[in-house]
């Protein structure tokens, strides 16, 4: 058999890079003491590992075309301490495509309020085990039509209590694909806890629950249409929210060809006195060929959900305030619930996005789903949420509380 001169070299290159491909150790007693050196130093395919401390005001451009970047045992904290990367965020990557595992962001600031823990401009970035503390923005995407953000097993909290801009705790930009899963958001302020403008959101199995003194204006939104999917995911609206829609679409116009809202297997808790719009839809502003479904959805508190929405809307269920209370993490219907079997099941082979396939698991992750005999409406086919080895118990999901 011959091969070609250009599959070779291709070959070869490929070699050549394994080859060349190295580790990098940031740490107090490291030969790099800094990451922003680490940064300058990584080449194309290395990674680079973190030993574990506090690092003040150490902010990096990365401009490689692939690394990967980890945290070591006790996860590393990566205090912004008035430092801006281009003015823009602790970490900024200028695209390739990065995996950022185990890493700690808090007190990110730039002069135009928007300081990420981390601003991805171009390429392609997966975020894991990290959490987000107190940043104007904890991640924040730009506009690049390409661009790709998967977060999973995250822990996004504690908006800076300010008026100066609105701080989302995720926001996305026009991106090609928003992936969320695992993932943990509470502690917003007067910003929402979930903005994505991506052509393609998947929102699953997450904890978007603001909390007692969250004051957080949408839970998810997703103002410029494009492809939704959100499903599993437990949603809760604080008492202290200015806002009283939950889930919004299409607040300001389309501009994806293909426009779809779906809402599966949810739990949408609304905690105030005043009636709540679980989910609301611009349909004026979207095009004629927008569609909206809802299935299986378990809604508790005052509020209107499928009566004010376009769109298919089968076995979803209204319960009385009190019903389900995200202060105790009483999530799921009791084992003898008359609620059980009251579905609409999707079929997997033509709506396999609609049926879930795990459940959010405290403080972070998913549990892979077992199939119950009667599916229940809303996240937690079990009784009670699920913890994670390890996991010393349930606290107040309140925005001090990690």
């Amino acid at each position: 058999m011959k091969l070609s001169i250009p599959l070779i070299a291709a070959t070869l290159a490929v070699c050549s890079a394994s080859a060349q491909a190295a580790t990098l150790t940031v740490g107090p007693y490291e030969a790099i003491t800094r990451i922003a050196e680490a940064a300058r130093l990584a080449k194309d395919g290395d990674t680079v590992l973190i030993q574990p401390g506090t690092y003040r005001g150490d902010v990096a451009v990365w401009r490689q075309r692939s690394l990967d970047i980890r945290g070591i045992g006790q996860r590393p904290v990566l205090e912004a301490a008035g430092a801006s990367a281009e003015d823009k965020g602790t970490w900024v990557f200028a695209g390739g495509r990065f995996r950022v595992a185990n890493i700690e962001f808090r007190g990110a600031r730039a002069t135009d309020h928007n300081g990420a823990g981390i601003r991805l401009e171009k390429g392609h970035l997966e975020v894991g085990n990290c959490v987000f503390e107190d940043n104007e923005t904890a991640i924040l995407t730009g506009n690049d039509g390409e661009a790709e953000l998967r977060v999973r097993d995250s822990i996004f909290s504690r908006a800076p209590q300010d008026s100066l801009s609105l701080h989302h705790l995720l926001y996305a930009g026009r991106i090609r694909h928003l992936s969320v899963e695992g993932s943990r958001f509470h502690g917003g302020y007067l910003g929402h806890l979930l903005k994505s403008r991506a052509a393609r959101s998947e929102i699953r199995y997450n904890l978007l629950v603001d909390g007692r003194e969250g004051r957080a204006s949408y839970e998810l939104e997703f103002p410029n249409g494009g492809v939704a999917l959100v499903v599993g995911n437990v949603i809760g609206q604080s008492r202290a929210s200015a806002n009283i829609t939950m889930v919004a679409y299409g607040a300001e116009s389309a501009v994806w060809p293909e426009n779809r809202l779906v809402l599966s297997h949810n739990t949408l808790i609304s905690e105030g006195w005043r009636p709540a719009l679980f989910a609301r839809v611009w349909g004026s502003r979207l095009p004629a060929s927008t569609t909206v479904v809802t299935r299986n959805n378990l809604l508790a508190g005052f509020g209107l959900f499928d009566l004010v929405l376009p769109g298919v809307h089968q076995g979803n269920h209204l319960l009385l305030p009190g019903t389900l209370e995200t202060e105790s993490f009483a999530f799921s219907l009791p084992e003898d619930s008359p609620l059980r079997g009251q579905v609409v099941m999707s079929s997997p082979a033509t709506e396999a996005e609609l049926v879930p396939t795990a459940e959010f698991s405290f403080p972070v992750g998913t549990t892979p789903l077992v199939m119950p005999a009667k599916w229940a409406p809303g996240a937690f086919q079990s009784v009670g949420i699920r913890l994670r080895p390890g996991s010393a118990g349930l606290p107040s999901p309140s925005p001090a509380s990690r």
